[in-house]
């Protein structure tokens, strides 16, 4: 009785199964897969609380198959093996009944976890039902995907999950015997995001705050009790983005504290651990950039560390790199300089290339006289020979300004030795 309510109400069988009717309704692709029990190995695919669990759950009930069940965030190599002996041991080589392998997020599963299952399904010793709401194209490996039909569920619409609102006001034990009353929905379906999973938390945590059996639900009083109650963190909402936020800013204010502590949070809430290495990359080159170039080779090392390696032990590389980056010197001059380069551009539009640094493939190109008056840099000594390189119309412009760390001051030297006074470095 403790358990949530979106459990206490999970379908059992197909026809209580709400929405995606494209795959299990009268002319589903799915429905006759099910109803004969050949079921392939298959990929579900679709927005998180829209049914990929429960739909698995189902296919193996129906199908009368064992099902097994993993989730990417917590499992291993070790896991996977240790379930694949037990389905060989249930069943035979090859027959219509081997067991289900259900993987919840596989997207989460780096590739050498995702390989220790091809030979399973290869030889047919399981079904692989992987669950994911990343596009399989980019997060499965080829080899695998390969081997798995792919089955797209849509988000639900505000029919869908208003009828999850009324099974459970007609289904659940805990709810039957209450006078709940949905007054308006508006709020409940808005904080959802099409999730069902989250309606129905959200649902359950609105009439446990009622201490009366007669409960009123307007979008008042769900906004107030949701902002009071609500800390979970939503990988799509708003909340996703504020933490996001916090640990990007954190780096930036080379605080390494408020760093770790926003990266467990995204941990904790089991964040796609490529998505975090992506934002430390960017940050690199942003925030830190020349003032110590090391950083992005650290960054750019992490992320392809992690994706190799994935959860749990990914959290160490990322805190590894989240410290490195928030005690490095900093600067953003390069994210300036673009910025300001592309500002002109907008300005000035398409102005022609000086003709000593056009390209000259063809005689009559080199008789126009392209590339003819061009300094190869190399001939001269300390391989510099002075020479414009923008348009004459924006001749002398500078957008790269050295920041005041100590290889940036090297740099702006360098650079007030080769050009004097051009560009008043």
């Amino acid at each position: 009785m403790n358990q949530p309510l979106a459990e206490r109400i999970r379908p059992q069988q197909l026809s209580d199964y709400i929405s995606q009717l494209h795959l299990v309704g009268p002319e589903g692709s799915l429905t006759q897969q099910i109803a004969k029990g050949l079921i392939p190995s298959l990929i579900l695919w679709g927005p998180p609380g829209t049914g990929k669990t429960t739909l698995a759950q189902i296919m193996a009930q129906e199908s009368k198959r064992p099902f097994y069940q993993l989730s990417a965030i917590h499992s291993g190599v070790k896991d996977i093996r240790e379930v694949i002996e037990k389905a060989k041991q249930s069943s035979g080589l090859f027959t219509a009944k081997n067991p289900i392998l259900f993987i919840d997020e596989i997207h989460r599963f780096s590739k050498s976890q995702q390989d220790s299952l091809l030979a399973a399904v290869e030889k047919g010793w399981i079904t692989l039902i992987g669950a994911t709401t990343e596009n399989p194209s980019f997060e499965v490996i080829p080899a695998l995907l390969s081997r798995c039909q792919v089955y797209v569920l849509n988000a639900f619409t505000k029919v869908d999950l208003e009828a999850l609102l009324h099974r459970a006001m007609k289904t659940d034990v805990q709810l039957q015997n209450k006078n709940i009353q949905l007054k308006e929905t508006e709020a409940l379906l808005r904080l959802s995001g099409g999730d069902g999973r989250k309606l129905l938390n959200i649902f359950e945590l609105v009439i446990n705050a009622t201490e009366s059996d007669t409960i009123e639900i307007t979008n008042e009083k769900v906004m107030q009790l949701v902002q009071k109650n609500t800390v979970l963190y939503d990988k799509t909402g708003e909340q996703h983005y504020d933490i996001v936020s916090a640990f990007i800013k954190s780096i930036r204010g080379s605080d390494p504290n408020g760093a770790v502590y926003w990266l467990a949070r995204m941990i904790e809430g089991g964040e796609d651990v490529k998505f975090i290495a992506r934002r430390m990359l960017i940050l690199a080159s942003e925030d830190i950039g020349n003032a110590n170039p090391t950083a992005f080779i650290m960054a750019n090392n992490a992320f392809q560390a992690v994706a190799t390696i994935g959860y749990p032990e990914s959290r160490i590389i990322l805190s590894q790199c989240a410290i490195y980056l928030a005690t490095s010197a900093k600067s953003n001059a390069s994210y300036m300089a673009i910025g300001k380069a592309q500002q002109m551009v907008k300005q000035t539009g398409d102005l022609p290339v000086p003709i000593h640094l056009r390209n000259a493939p063809t005689k009559l190109m080199k008789e126009l006289g392209y590339g003819e008056e061009y300094k190869y840099s190399h001939d001269f000594p300390n391989n510099f020979a002075e020479q414009e390189f923008l348009p004459t119309e924006i001749s002398e412009t500078k957008f790269f300004e050295p920041g005041e760390n100590a290889r940036e001051k090297e740099l702006r030297q360098f650079l007030k030795n080769r050009w004097k006074d051009k560009y008043g470095y």
